[in-house]
């Protein structure tokens, strides 16, 4: 099963060097069956496609909360054993938890598949996105344009072997 693990750019250079995603236990997006409900599609590539955009905008919430973070959201892309991966049978109707999962135990960096990262002509509408998102939660729609804004920027696919020259 493939799930996508929110992250930062410090926290990608965390897990580069312990070699795992972890500790566990771990918050990651997966099609699960409410994701797959909600997006209303039977194509794997798009239902990933939603989950992966669930784990980035959990990146920029971990932004926000971290004003020294550089401003560009990471998602580490990682395939576990069917069953590793949980949803939270509290928060399978929850809108803000749709695709969300938990995996008990870290998962060896070796397991994983990609890293997305905003390219850094992102950073700009990355970080009015975070200064806007408490005011996008509570309704704001000004503050919710700014978040989409940086929706709007596609995450780069990197393998890997290509992790350090990401954090160096």
């Amino acid at each position: 099963m493939r799930v996508y693990v929110p992250l930062t750019l410090s926290g990608l250079a965390s897990v580069h060097r312990a070699g795992e995603v972890g500790p566990g236990p771990l918050t990651a997006y997966a099609v699960t069956p409410g994701l797959r409900e909600w997006y209303v599609s039977d194509d794997i590539e798009e239902l990933e496609y939603a989950a992966l955009n669930r784990a980035a905008s959990a990146s920029l919430r971990l932004i926000a909360g971290r004003p020294e973070e550089t401003r560009r959201r990471v998602v580490v892309a990682l395939d576990v054993p069917d069953g590793a991966a949980v949803a939270d049978p509290d928060h399978v109707l929850d809108a803000s938890s749709l695709g969300e999962v938990r995996i008990a135990h870290a998962v060896a960096l070796s397991k994983a598949a990609a890293v997305h990262v905003d390219a850094d002509d992102a950073e700009k509408d990355v970080d009015a996105a975070a200064a806007a998102l408490g005011a996008a939660d509570l309704g704001d729609d000004d503050a919710q344009f700014t978040v989409d804004g940086a929706e709007d920027h596609e995450l780069l696919w990197f393998g890997i072997q290509e992790i350090p020259g990401l954090i160096a």
